[in-house]
């Protein structure tokens, strides 16, 4: 993992790249490491308004371009300023499905000054993958990435 958390922050530190550059390179670079990663991408607040939009991404397209706070697991994080880990998602109750082939999901807040103003949301085609390395290099992921924001 130290040597992805290198890779992740010469990517972060890169004066050639704008901010969404960086994160989608962040993307890129988690889905090609990591095998059951599959499908990766950023959900930031959207303006003053209590829901979520999404931001660079890598995986399968989408409809979920707007999520309403407390709606599936990426907007249940938005109001619980907590990771959620999902290990099977045909469990859980509050899930917004993207993909028929999504097994599990993690999402971890991403703060500024104290504020959660968005997250990373990782799905997986396996049941219950994620492991505490995931978790650990996500947290501190999530926390590189509030300085450039």
């Amino acid at each position: 993992m130290s040597e992805l958390k290198k890779r992740l922050s010469s990517i972060l530190e890169s004066p050639k790249h704008n901010t969404e550059e960086k994160l989608e390179k962040v993307c890129h670079l988690l889905d090609q490491e990591i095998s059951y990663f599959n499908w990766t991408g950023f959900y930031f607040k959207n303006g003053d308004k209590d829901e979520l939009k999404l931001g660079p991404y890598v995986g399968a397209e989408t409809d979920h371009i707007i999520i309403p706070y407390g709606k599936g697991i990426c907007g249940q994080v938005a109001v619980s300023n907590e990771t959620f880990i999902v290990p099977d998602v045909h469990l859980q109750d509050n899930y917004l499905s993207c993909s028929i082939d999504t097994k599990a999901e993690i999402v971890v807040p991403i703060f500024k000054n104290g504020e959660n103003i968005g997250q990373i949301d990782i799905d997986s085609h396996t049941i219950d993958p994620f492991t505490k390395e995931d978790l650990e290099l996500l947290e501190w992921l999530c926390n590189e990435v509030s300085k450039i924001l």
